[in-house]
């Protein structure tokens, strides 16, 4: 079992990855997270020629799945860690060189976009560490075009209070909860689904995870 240091090191990887352990980490997020980053891209709809945001890609080994669903779009990814930046930047130099994505670093908050700038804007597993989610859904609402989309896709409470690592600067979720985060905003609520998946953990055990992705609408 691993001590309270290891997982809050391990908190503090998942938060923000970085040096050698944070290439590890990213790459098992990506594994870990697959289904539920498939969910939250199958939710936008993309179009051809639009323009789409993602929030904390981590390394984003899911850009050629994104691309698969609409090959015409262009790909925005935001950053918090650096090592995140450099290593999606490094997996995906074939679509960048492309001119179909770019990848930059930002504080958490600022939106370094212009005003109804996207169609489509997603981001997975990262509510739980926003420092200021009623400034960032003012940033967020600021770059949505007129009808544009935000999926949030979040792994539920009552699974996330059984991880041991958690309880490390972890801010935990429910459905409600980001329902009444986002009444707080300018953001309407449309759909919500919810989907089961058996995962393995990260100390190795299967378990199964509820996630949900609630869609809001500008």
């Amino acid at each position: 079992m691993a001590n309270e240091q290891e997982l809050n090191e391990l908190a503090a990887q998942l938060r923000k990855p970085h040096g050698e352990q944070g290439i590890e980490v990213a790459s098992m997020m990506n594994e870990t997270n697959q289904k539920m980053t498939h969910h939250a891209i199958d939710l936008l709809k993309i179009g051809p020629d639009e323009n789409v945001l993602e929030l904390g890609h981590g390394n984003c080994g899911h850009l050629s799945y994104l691309f698969s669903q609409q090959k015409d779009s262009t790909y925005y990814g935001l950053e918090i860690a650096e090592l995140m930046t450099k290593e999606a930047q490094r997996i995906n130099r074939d679509f960048i060189n492309r001119g179909r994505a770019s990848f930059q670093l930002y504080d958490g908050v600022n939106i370094p976009f212009s005003t109804d700038y996207f169609n489509k804007i997603f981001t997975v597993n990262t509510i739980y560490f926003w420092t200021d989610p009623a400034a960032l859904f003012v940033e967020l609402y600021r770059v949505t075009k007129p009808n544009g989309i935000v999926n949030i896709t979040f792994a539920q409470r009552d699974f996330m209070e059984k991880l041991p690592f958690t309880p490390f600067g972890f801010e935990l979720y429910d459905t409600n909860k980001v329902i009444s985060l986002v009444e707080q905003s300018a953001f309407k609520v449309g759909d919500v689904q919810s989907l089961n998946e058996q995962v393995k953990s990260k100390t190795g055990d299967l378990v199964t995870r509820e996630f949900t992705t609630v869609t809001l609408h500008k």
